[in-house]
């Protein structure tokens, strides 16, 4: 088989797994195919096209964290997320070392505990962190 058609097969295959997960699980290879498809356009002998290998391995190494960061965030607000920052009143003892507390966040009772294992009273006006 023509090596040409072999890495733009290993191209398509790839990109279409990486369409299907999008997960940024086979992009890389995907990148590494098209080098190698380059690098066998440019009449370039087979130990050169290991470059495959090469061009995977480093955008894995030096694209994949910032790509996760920026585009794979999977973090969905809740609505605990909603009362961070808010003041809240405590509605029953606050005490870590009893497992017990309670706070009142705009009309919505939660469960409480205090940052520094620290009591705090009924009444008290804290912040949500």
């Amino acid at each position: 088989m023509n090596m040409s058609l072999f890495w733009l097969i290993a191209l398509i295959l790839f990109g279409v797994l990486e369409a299907v997960t999008v997960g940024l699980t086979s992009i890389w290879f995907a990148v590494g195919a098209l080098a190698a498809l380059v690098a066998c356009a440019a009449d370039a002998p087979m130990l050169v096209q290991v470059v495959f290998l090469g061009v995977s391995f480093l955008t894995l190494l030096l694209v994949r964290p910032m790509a996760q960061k920026y585009v794979n965030d999977r973090h969905v607000a809740t609505n605990a997320d909603r009362v961070i920052g808010r003041e809240a009143v405590v509605i029953q003892k606050i005490d870590n070392l009893e497992g017990q507390g309670q706070v009142s966040v705009s009309g919505a009772v939660w469960t409480a505990r205090s940052q520094e294992d620290q009591v705090i009273p009924v009444g008290e006006r804290v912040r949500v962190l």
